[in-house]
């Protein structure tokens, strides 16, 4: 990445700033912007996160505003209320508490002297929901987004459910809240106040695993925040950005078929990182792309932004199968936009001779009932912190799922778009889950996952309602998978898994349940791309000047299975070391780590727990402050119990102790 250090315009820092909220709270901002003789006014972009602008997203931030602001705009970095060193407490997230704040900053923004009241929202995961859902709020001001790995719908694609089931990932990130929303104000900024904002949000936390697990169907919770209930409340252009690595990518082409306004989307080969420093490369110039985005939009200049393919995305060409890669060879590809003609659908059938093209029946029924232990090689439901986090080989759980397999491909083959599966199936419990695979059988063996997706059957009818299976009763199930942009070559075969189980990605059944795939129509339709590849249309990757570091340990994830032989337990051990750095300009380290076990017997649904340690440090010269936080969860056929306890010391001595023990009913799990 080339590191640039002179711009259009010398770029000022107001390192901390306090917005005032009508309430009373101040909202803590960091700001960079152009550095003029006299006032002058700029377009605002607005980055509006709970993760701590002091170090959670320091050193990213360092990369990206400074350089912004560069190029004559305005670049505001804010905390959420109960974050860093902003005031007030944050309760859960997306609550309309956090879109009525945005939009109050918006308007401090467009008081001051420095904003020309031309504004844009920027943000990635949380950024990137936030700026979907204050755009469906249509302030005046704002007339522009960049949304990055985000969701139009909360049920659907958050880090909580998928396809109606639990993910065990709830409860990851229910602990890293725990820790996270347990940070410190930095006393250099916020001075003695700094131990009263702290206590209050130990005192007030809430513990967000029960409130998520409570609502187990798509319900009114899922629906604040979806802007999928109406996308005609979007007036701001919308640039949708995600990557074929990360969990939120079948957003982007649900934005593009249904928003009504401006909009533009991109979906490259990345994990949930912003494209100019994200894995696997190629990384692209995503500064230089959102320059001309803002430049269009914000200062009304005609660069033709808007006249490009509406859609570009990155078709991966299949490789090995590996945890990560450095890199992904493939081509970019355009489409006018979302549906596309140069998308075609190609029929296939389960039958009798495997994975077939064209419309034949299977006429011999088959069953599965998987071990809970099936799933082990998925890998990760999102890959966030550079870590071994992607599918390996499937052959191990291919062993454990009813496989078709397709003849060898006479030609290459390039997917874009959702596989789609129309299945007549037979459950042998009112319950059940259905995981189904679609993966790339290579000349020598080795299968590499194309994608995935998984279905819990008592939400098949309607992910709102429980409609559960009658046991042996047919069922009309219909399944898409994520979306992909992948190239096959001749010779290698295409394979779909179904199976019944997939750990740890999914909290599994109450019962164990053998689906049978029944004599009938088995439709699976692929959508194939019969365009052409074009140049890369993106700039190299720049950035600003990196924030100075000393590395005091370096981050070391990790992701390891464990087999019990006796017992047959399996424990998968997922170590989110993020490491311990020192910020050289105003001293304060940070020390963060996560240990994650999830376990589970290979036929006992009741058995899989889940275990989450999460241990935060900070401190500068002779002060430090630490917080250990623990979640624990299993379940009978009832009730799920959540166990959680939280531990925070000053200079080594305990201040605050809190622990939480709740049950709650397994409803539509």
């Amino acid at each position: 990445m080339e590191i640039v250090t002179e711009f259009a315009h010398k770029v000022r820092e107001i390192e901390h700033c306090l917005i005032p909220m009508s309430d009373g709270t101040q909202l803590a901002a960091r700001i960079w912007l152009p550095d003029t003789v006299g006032v002058q006014a700029f377009p605002a972009i607005l980055e509006y996160l709970p993760y701590r602008k002091r170090d959670g997203t320091a050193v990213r931030d360092a990369l990206t505003h400074p350089w912004m602001a560069g190029q004559g705009y305005v670049c505001v970095r804010v905390d959420m209320r109960g974050n860093g060193e902003s005031q007030g407490l944050m309760a859960d997230e997306y609550l309309l508490q956090e879109q009525d704040d945005a939009l109050e900053v918006i308007e401090w923004l467009c008081q001051q002297p420095w904003c020309d009241g031309n504004l844009g929202m920027m943000g990635i995961s949380w950024g990137g929901f936030n700026s979907l859902q204050v755009a469906a709020r249509q302030p005046e001001a704002l007339k522009a987004i960049i949304t990055l790995c985000s969701t139009d719908d909360r049920f659907a694609d958050d880090i909580h459910y998928k396809g109606g089931n639990l993910l065990m990932e709830n409860f990851g990130w229910a602990a890293t809240m725990l820790n996270f929303s347990a940070a410190v104000p930095d006393p250099l900024l916020v001075g003695e106040a700094w131990r009263t904002l702290w206590q209050q949000r130990l005192d007030a936390m809430p513990l967000l695993a029960e409130t998520w697990l409570q609502h187990q169907t798509r319900d009114d919770y899922w629906r604040h925040g979806s802007v999928c209930e109406d996308y005609s409340a979007i007036k701001a252009a919308v640039y949708a950005i995600g990557g074929w690595g990360d969990a939120y990518k079948n957003v982007v082409p649900r934005l593009m078929a249904n928003l009504p306004g401006p909009k533009k989307a991109m979906i490259g080969p990345w994990i949930h990182k912003y494209p100019h420093f994200a894995v696997p490369n190629p990384a692209i110039g995503f500064l230089q792309e959102a320059r001309r985005w803002w430049d269009h939009w914000l200062k009304g200049i005609d660069n033709g932004v808007m006249d490009d393919g509406a859609c570009t995305f990155y078709l991966q060409d299949v490789l090995p199968p590996k945890g990560s890669y450095a890199e992904r060879p493939g081509v970019w590809v355009q489409t006018a936009g979302w549906p596309d003609p140069q998308i075609q659908w190609a029929d296939y059938s389960l039958d009798d001779r495997g994975l077939s093209p064209g419309r034949q029946p299977l006429t011999r029924q088959h069953s599965i009932c998987s071990p809970l232990t099936t799933g082990l090689h998925q890998g990760e439901y999102c890959a966030i912190w550079f870590g071994p986090d992607g599918p390996t080989d499937q052959r191990r759980d291919d062993a454990h799922s009813l496989c078709f397999d397709s003849q060898p491909l006479a030609e290459p083959l390039a997917l874009l778009g959702d596989v789609r599966l129309n299945l007549r199936l037979a459950s042998n419990t009112t319950c059940g889950q259905l995981v189904a695979r679609l993966n790339a059988v290579a000349p020598d063996g080795q299968v590499t996952q194309i994608t995935y997706g998984v279905l819990n059957l008592t939400l098949r009818e309607d992910v709102s309602y429980v409609t559960p299976p009658v046991p042996g009763e047919p069922m009309h199930v219909q399944l898409s998978l994520d979306h992909v942009g992948m190239r096959l070559p001749a010779g290698y075969r295409l394979r779909l898994a179904l199976s019944t189980a997939s750990f740890p990605l999914l909290w599994p059944s109450r019962e164990l349940t053998t689906l049978t795939v029944l004599p009938a129509l088995q439709g699976v339709q692929l959508p194939i791309f019969t365009g052409e590849a074009v140049e890369c249309p993106f700039e190299t990757p720049q950035s600003a000047t990196p924030a100075a570091l000393e590395t005091l340990r370096s981050a070391a994830p990790k992701r390891t299975v464990i087999e019990d032989v006796g017992s047959g337990e399996v424990c998968v051990k997922i170590e989110d070391d993020l490491g311990a750095v020192r910020f050289t300009d105003h001293g304060l380290w940070v020390d963060q780590r996560c240990t994650e076990h999830y376990r589970t017997l290979p036929w006992d649904p009741l058995s899989t727990r889940a275990d989450i340690q999460w241990h935060y440090r900070v401190g500068r010269d002779s002060w430090s402050v630490e917080v250990d936080s623990r979640l624990q969860v299993h379940a009978d056929a009832q009730w799920f119990y959540v166990e959680a306890e939280q531990l925070a010391r000053e200079n080594g001595t305990q201040v605050h102790q809190r622990t939480w023990s709740k049950r709650v009913a397994r409803i539509a799990l």
